[in-house]
């Protein structure tokens, strides 16, 4: 594990892609605080989630739960 650029010109490749996605609001592109949540389900399809959603949201707890 090492530091990685989420923003800017030095993003992280990954980061370049799962920005692209965007959240239940419409929001895609950069990370817009520390919270944002990705979920990468094991067929690759990625949710995105805003920073403001809780860890134990119906939404995000059901889509963990639908990719295991």
């Amino acid at each position: 594990m090492e530091k990685i650029d989420v923003k800017g010109d030095d993003r992280h490749p990954i980061y370049q892609v799962l920005t692209e996605v965007a959240d239940a609001e419409g929001h895609s592109g950069d990370v817009r605080w520390n919270f944002e949540k990705f979920l990468i389900t094991p067929d690759g399809t990625i949710t995105r989630f805003g920073p403001m959603t809780a860890p134990d949201d119906p939404a995000l707890v059901a889509a963990i739960e639908a990719s295991l």
